[in-house]
């Protein structure tokens, strides 16, 4: 049997440098973070100075840097884009996340991930990937287990999954919803999220089924209770969602899952975590505290229903009760746990929530900041609670290295060494001349003392073992050998962790699956074409962000279904064989079901006549 063992990643996001250091302290074990430009988030940009910070501070512990270069290129950007890939380069990062083959045919000496922007779905496109060098195929989330296990049959790479956070509804890379309704497109880091809101469902004939309701939101990612499936399954990478997430969000649901997955390790000797260094948090991790659209496992198990949240896109957050009694000022509640001043509440029915803060509590009466609309029977849940957020806030987290220290003390020599439970370790000596101490005792509690502490290293010294303690030795001298010697080992960890600048070869025979790629493959730049025509690709059309509308083309794919949603799927005899379509104000969509592979398309039907 190899005794060669797995790493295994827990790959956080960081909306910014506080957020980095967040997350590493919390024990994520490599991160992705945007650039200044290039990447599937606006909203989350940083410098490549920041970027080079995050790095120093990250490979202390051996946590990896991933850069997220995702978004498509066009024709002018390319020189610019491949600026910023080398610099990025230049500062040490790990790896570039990419959705663009422009970035393959730019040799850059850095490993690529293909983002899941790549829509990374079958095993013949990820043998594709591998086989042109990318070292990490990122998955789409719509995926199943028996879906990812295809997958890894046919692949050698590395194969990161989603396990938390926001889903898109549309496979990703192919939805343009955003591109239909503005300027606006995912496939540039600018998606304005319209699939959270409203629509009507309306029939051929002009019928409308369902007015006004979120029809296209789907509820959140929760994978916790698979993480050991996956890891039997060959997945590598567990990746948490939400690089536009706040320090707390990060704190809270990195603690979770880094406790998650070491419970899976536990159990798999044959595998490890990627990352070295033990995290020390001040409070109880629970992600149904942070926001959350009430997450489920979407497609992991199969095709089903029950993932989408009509009534609301908003984060509801963990079940409290009911209410019994609305008086003037106050309400009576049910209620299964307590709540505090300060607390956010949404109070549910079918049509719709009511949030409100959380003035004053009594017992079970509670008083609203405000009372519109609240009636007894409602259900309770809590978005916000003040008390756990204000723990996380105040907590202090701290992400250490054990080390060992061994000293000698010597009529006219000292020698001390400190070692890691990584196999690394310095010495630092001093020739000196030393007096007889005036107590054994004393001198080796001394020496245990100025060597144990670690101030504000990465270190954390577990143990002292002194030697030679009959000979006296300051506690001056002492600590600056300490100091020397942590400094000494903290460098060795730098260099040790940087890395070294290369890209995988390609197989120049490697045959992409498709022979013609349509607007929904995004080739908008002229090495993004050539690299598909070099792999077998014999007719591209240009990708549809660049067109000028987007009407009477498919703008979503999707593994969701709302008929399978509303319990009107086709295979399972339905009556209602209208054409349908989705309504939001102008704009007009119309349903195509592809039940072979139990996938929902949406065709932009928008005309002036719908203006």
């Amino acid at each position: 049997m190899s005794s060669i063992k797995h790493n295994i990643e827990l790959l956080a996001p960081a909306r910014d440098y506080n957020a980095a250091i967040a997350a590493i302290d919390c024990g994520a074990d490599a991160l992705y973070i945007g650039a200044e430009s290039f990447g599937a988030r606006r909203g989350a940009t940083n410098t490549t100075d920041d970027i080079a910070r995050v790095v120093d501070y990250a490979h202390l512990f051996g946590v990896k840097v991933f850069v997220t270069l995702n978004t498509i290129i066009y024709e002018g950007e390319l020189q610019r884009a491949e600026a910023l890939a080398r610099r990025l380069v230049d500062v040490g990062v790990d790896a570039l996340i990419v959705q663009d083959m422009a970035y393959r045919e730019m040799n850059l000496p850095i490993a690529l991930h293909a983002s899941t922007q790549v829509c990374n779905m079958t095993p013949e496109g990820a043998k594709f990937l591998q086989e042109c060098g990318f070292e990490r195929v990122i998955l789409e989330r719509a995926l199943s287990l028996d879906e990812i296990k295809e997958i890894r049959k046919a692949t050698t790479v590395d194969l990161e999954c989603f396990v938390h956070g926001a889903i898109c509804v549309g496979h990703s890379g192919r939805c343009y919803l955003s591109r239909s309704q503005s300027p606006r497109s995912g496939n540039r880091g600018e998606c304005s999220q319209p699939c959270r809101l409203t629509y009507d469902l309306v029939t051929g004939r002009g019928e409308k089924l369902i007015r006004g309701k979120h029809l296209l939101s789907v509820k959140d990612f929760d994978l916790s209770g698979r993480i050991g499936e996956l890891i039997d399954a060959g997945v590598m990478s567990f990746k948490i969602e939400g690089r536009l997430k706040d320090d707390n969000y990060i704190k809270n649901v990195v603690s979770y899952y880094r406790h998650k997955i070491d419970e899976a390790l536990a159990s798999r000797p044959h595998c490890q975590r990627s990352s070295v260094g033990r995290s020390e948090i001040e409070f109880t991790p629970d992600p149904k505290k942070s926001f959350t659209r009430d997450g489920g496992e979407y497609m992991f198990m199969g095709k089903r229903a029950g993932v989408a949240s009509f009534n609301t896109p908003k984060a509801v957050g963990e079940y409290i009760g009911s209410v019994a009694v609305v008086g003037r000022r106050d309400l009576r509640i049910v209620s299964r746990v307590p709540l505090n001043a300060g607390d956010g509440l949404c109070f549910t029915s079918g049509e719709g929530i009511i949030g409100t803060n959380v003035n004053r509590v009594e017992g079970n009466t509670i008083v609203p900041n405000r009372m519109d609309g609240i009636k007894a029977g409602m259900e309770i849940y809590r978005n916000y609670d003040h008390r756990f957020t204000q723990s996380v806030e105040r907590s202090r987290t701290r992400r250490a290295i054990d080390v060992k220290c061994s000293i000698t003390l010597s009529a006219n020599h000292i020698t001390a060494t400190y070692s890691d439970n990584y196999g690394h370790g310095v010495t630092v000596e001093r020739d000196v001349t030393l007096d007889m101490s005036k107590s054994t005792d004393k001198m080796r509690a001394v020496a245990e003392e100025q060597m144990s502490k670690s101030g504000d290293t990465i270190f954390r010294v577990t143990a002292v073992e002194v030697s030679g303690a009959e000979w006296f030795a300051t506690a001056k001298l002492l600590a600056e050998i300490r100091r020397e010697a942590l400094s000494m080992l903290a460098a060795q960890r730098v260099d040790m962790q940087r890395p070294e600048p290369r890209l995988r070869g390609e197989n120049a025979d490697a045959q992409y699956p498709i022979k013609r790629l349509t607007p929904q493959h995004n080739v908008v730049n002229s090495l993004s074409r050539h690299f598909y025509l070099r792999h077998g690709v014999e007719h591209i059309v240009e990708g549809l962000d660049s067109w000028a509308s987007t009407v009477g083309e498919r703008v979503m794919e999707s593994s969701y279904c709302l008929r399978r949603e509303i319990g009107e799927c086709l295979k399972r005899g339905s009556k209602l064989r209208d054409t349908l379509y989705l309504e939001h104000g102008h704009h007009r969509y119309r349903l195509d079901f592809d039940c072979a592979k139990c996938r929902m398309s949406l065709i932009d039907c928008t005309t002036n006549d719908n203006r």
